[in-house]
Formats: C-alpha cells, sequence, structure tokens
C-alpha cells in the first residue's frame, strides 16, 4: 500500500483472499473479512461503502464467491497461485454496491419532503415578509415557541426551502425556490 505500485483496491481484494485463505479462526471469517473490508475501504475514503451492505452481494453471489476463492486456493503458497478472478470478483461486488448505491439515491433523491402544518406557516410567513428575522416570525406565530420555530427554520434552510444570510442577530431568512418541492 505504502508504495503504491498497485491500486488500493486490489490490494485490498489481495488483503481480504489472504485473510480467507489462512482462515484463522474457525467461525466467523467471512464475515469478520467483509467487516474487515468495509474497515479498509473506509480508510481508503471510499465512504460510500458504510451505507450500504456487502454481505448481502457475497449472500446473493455466493456460489461464486466461493468458487474463485477455491480456485485461487487449489494452488496456494506455489508459483501457479493465481488471484485474478478473486480480485475480479471483488471489484464487481463494489461495481454492484454503487450501483445499489446510485438507485438508492435516486429513490431518495425523488421523494418530495412532506412539510408539516407549522412550518408551511413558516415559509407562507417568509415569502410574504421576506427577508425575514426569528423575531418578526416569533411574533407572527404567536402559537409556536421560538425554539420550535428555530428547529423549523433550521430544518428548511437544511431540506432547501430558505436560505439563511447573516449571524446571530443579523440572521435572515430568505426563500429559495426549488421546482421539485
Amino acid at each position: 500500500m505504502e508504495k503504491r505500485d498497485m491500486h488500493q483496491l486490489v490490494v485490498t481484494a489481495a488483503f481480504v483472499y489472504e485473510f480467507l485463505s489462512i482462515h484463522p479462526y474457525e467461525d466467523g471469517n467471512g464475515r469478520l473479512s467483509r467487516l474487515l473490508t468495509t474497515l479498509l475501504l473506509m480508510k481508503l475514503d471510499f465512504q460510500f461503502i458504510q451505507y450500504i451492505s456487502f454481505e448481502n452481494v457475497i449472500e446473493a453471489r455466493k456460489e461464486e464467491y466461493y468458487g474463485v476463492l477455491m480456485d485461487g486456493q487449489k494452488d496456494r503458497n506455489k508459483d501457479s497461485e493465481r488471484i485474478n478472478a478473486w480480485v475480479m470478483f471483488f471489484i464487481q461486488c463494489l461495481v454492484t454496491l454503487t450501483q445499489k448505491l446510485e438507485v438508492k439515491y435516486d429513490t431518495y433523491s425523488k421523494l418530495k419532503t412532506a412539510l408539516n402544518k407549522r412550518q408551511k406557516k413558516v415559509l407562507d410567513f417568509i415569502r410574504e415578509n421576506e427577508p425575514s428575522q426569528i423575531g418578526e416570525i416569533e411574533k407572527a406565530l404567536k402559537e409556536y415557541s421560538r425554539n420550535t420555530l428555530k428547529k423549523d427554520l433550521i430544518y428548511l434552510v437544511r431540506e432547501g426551502f430558505l436560505l439563511k444570510t447573516g449571524d446571530r442577530k443579523g440572521t435572515r431568512y430568505h426563500i429559495r425556490e426549488k421546482s421539485d418541492h
């Protein structure tokens, strides 16, 4: 890894292959290898791995998993030992994982954000009194506490409905029109 003469994913695949080949524990080597894979990939800054399950992909391709593993291990510790099929399998699993994550992302990004009645009132007030400050919103919507309104404003900014400018007493909220809301 330090030499950087091989791609990080190839080195990770080789590490996992070695771990599975030495089979250090009586039980749980496969599960532990997938946990180690996740850890290594996160350390290599492949942060997407924390949002999907390597375990599910392996389970769905279990026969192929054991096949490529045993194919490399049949010549274990010989000059003829080849792990290219294992490395390709490992990389294909990562491709499958990224594709599943993209599908998940597309699904969730198309969902419309649901606003409650109070949040809609906050938006309506700001739309009519733009830019607005928390004090003005609090006076107009007396039935709600300042803390509740602050939480709503944070949520509305995070979800892209509002734009926040300024800081502390100078904070103002502006409508950010989004076509998908």
